[in-house]
Order: C-alpha cells, then structure tokens, then sequence
C-alpha cells in the first residue's frame, strides 16, 4: 500500500532525476513489479516464485514459467484497462505529487500533450480517487498533543434567490494540533502550534449522528478532542472521547485562541479550492477534500509522495470515466466515514 518504508523502490528529487529513473515503459512497468512483489515474481495462479517469461511489447505483461499462464501487472489497479503508456502514467503520478499547489485538468492536459480532455479528466480524476490510504489509522495517537474538530461551509455565492438562501456543501475537518521545539523556527507563532495530519470529509448536516459519526471514524478513542460548543457534539464523552467544548459564539478572538489550526486549514483549503480550481462541483468535492489531505499530510516531504501516491494506486480500484464523470462513483474518505 503505501510504500514510504520500501527503501528498494527510488523516488525523484526533480524533473531531470525522473527523466532518468523512468526512460521508457519497461523501466516503468519494472518499478511497478517491484512495488508488487519486492522478493520476487510470485503468480497469483499457480504460487510459484520465480523469474517470469517476459514480453518485450507488452512490457504490463508476466508469463509464469511454471504454469504459463500470464499476470497483467496493472490489472486491480487504477491504470487497468487503459490504453495510456505506462510512462504517462507515472508522468502523470509526478505531476500530482510534485505540484504544490495541485494541478487543474487543463494544465494536465497541456502538461502531458494529452489531445482529448477526457483522458486527462480520468487519469486525473483516478489518481486523486486513491489518494486514500485503505488502511488509514486514527489521528491523535502523540502523547501531548489533541485534536481539532470543526466545521465549514464550501461553494460559491447564490445569487438572486434571495438572503440566507445557499448551495454550499458542509464540511468536517479534524486536525491534530502539535507542539513546536522551543527555539525552533516560527516557535512564537499560534504559540508554537502547528498542524499534524488532517482528516476531511463532505458532512450531509450538523446533526450528532453525522458529526460524532465523523469523529469517531477519524480520531482514536480517548483522544482529546476540541470543538465549540454547537449540541451536534454533545455525546463525544459519552462515546469515549476527552471532550472540551469551548464556547465561541461567533467571538472570532475566542475562535483564534482556541481553535486556530482547524481555520487555518479551513482557509488554506477555500484558497487553494477557488484558486487553483476556481471552485468544484459538490458531486466531486470529496475527491478534492482527498487531494488536499494527501497534500497537507504529505507537505514536508512532497517528492516522496510520488512513491506513496504509486502505491497506493497499484492496490486500489479502478472507477470508470462514466462514473467519476456522473458522480455515481463514491469516493473514499480520508477517515472511511460515510455519509
């Protein structure tokens, strides 16, 4: 899955190094074989490991030397049954990892000389659709440090339908809250408090079953949790969190001494969702919100994410055009909960 700790699979510090790690789509296809199975060949078929019988033209291809019978090595993952070389794939992984502030469909396009808008849209929209982890475990595990739990409204204006009247989407974030060395740079800041890993995801309301469902999903128990004081959070001491309510009524001092990691998130992703992407479709939002995650959680290591983001993706199902397109297909979440 994700592969951070696989020291045999190379990831590039910069666009020349993955000119010269990833040539052709036999290298390609070769990194992917030991992403799969870094002791060797193992067929699903017959068991056997071993060296397997190899197609120079159809470099996704293994044959056993045991059974004869072939693996296609993309087959279970996001890049099965497409047409696209390998090599624009893994192009493809780079773009989305390396790129900072993300990459826009037309960018894509343009960046890999794509001639149809709708393979970029798939390749695009499949890769930040395993930008999840399926093995995901709970934040809030450091000793010290708490967790974070707010929620926004995400989306554009509404015009003439008159006031309080809005299609903007609710979303949950949690975030842990971590404590800087003294000395350290930007120590004096948020009193020295940063973000950890961040979870999101698309809430359908405000209500207990919705919220609470949310926390518990994403935080581990007896974790120490920090909201304001809206009742939807009411029962998280009861479902085995160390629950701190803090009462904000709309005081924006009380907000930015209490819960400033989770607005600072909250700002950073309405800034990057209406600059980079000049605002999303609520049917696509959550793959977006994972886009963000995977970023955020990534962010002081961005090259090796090109490796993770691989991995990932060489274990995950595969949505089809038509149904990211539609929005039937449902997209994980970075915390597994479900609306």
């Amino acid at each position: 899955m994700d592969v951070l700790d696989r020291t045999d699979l190379r990831f590039p510090r910069s666009l020349p190094q993955f000119q010269q790690l990833f040539p052709d789509d036999a290298i390609c296809a070769a990194y992917l074989e030991r992403s799969c199975w870094g002791d060797g060949f193992l067929c699903p078929h017959c068991g056997v490991v071993g060296e397997p019988y190899r197609i120079a033209r159809r470099p996704r291809v293994l044959t056993c030397r045991a059974c004869h019978r072939q693996t296609g090595l993309t087959v279970g993952t996001v890049m099965e049954r497409s047409r696209t070389p390998l090599s624009t794939w893994f192009w493809a992984a780079y773009l989305v990892a390396s790129q900072t502030k993300g990459i826009s469909v037309v960018q894509f396009q343009r960046q890999l000389g794509l001639t149809r808008y709708e393979t970029a849209f798939g390749i695009l929209h499949k890769l930040r659709a395993v930008m999840v982890r399926p093995d995901q475990d709970g934040i809030g595990v450091r000793a010290g440090e708490y967790v974070e739990v707010d929620e926004t409204y995400v989306g554009g204006r509404t015009r003439g339908e008159g006031r309080g009247v809005h299609h903007k989407t609710l979303v949950i974030a949690a975030v842990e809250v971590r404590q800087r060395k003294p000395g350290t740079a930007q120590d004096k800041r948020n009193i020295g408090r940063y973000a950890g890993r961040v979870r999101l995801a698309v809430a359908a309301d405000r209500s207990a079953d919705s919220l609470c469902g949310f926390v518990e999903s994403a935080v581990i128990p007896g974790a120490r949790v920090v909201t304001d004081d809206w009742s939807g959070y009411g029962s998280l001491r009861a479902r085995g969190f160390d629950h701190h309510a803090i009462a904000e009524r709309g005081d924006s001092e009380v907000a930015e001494e209490y819960l400033p990691i989770v607005h600072l998130v909250f700002s950073n992703l309405k800034t990057w969702l209406g600059g980079t992407h000049h605002g999303v479709s609520a049917k696509h939002l959550q793959t977006y919100l994972n886009e963000f995650t995977f970023r955020f959680n990534r962010r002081f290591y961005p090259f090796n994410a090109f490796r993770s983001l691989l991995g990932i993706a060489a274990a995950a199902e595969a949505p089809t055009y038509a149904g990211l397109y539609s929005g039937e297909w449902k997209h994980p979440t970075s915390s597994g909960y479900l609306r």
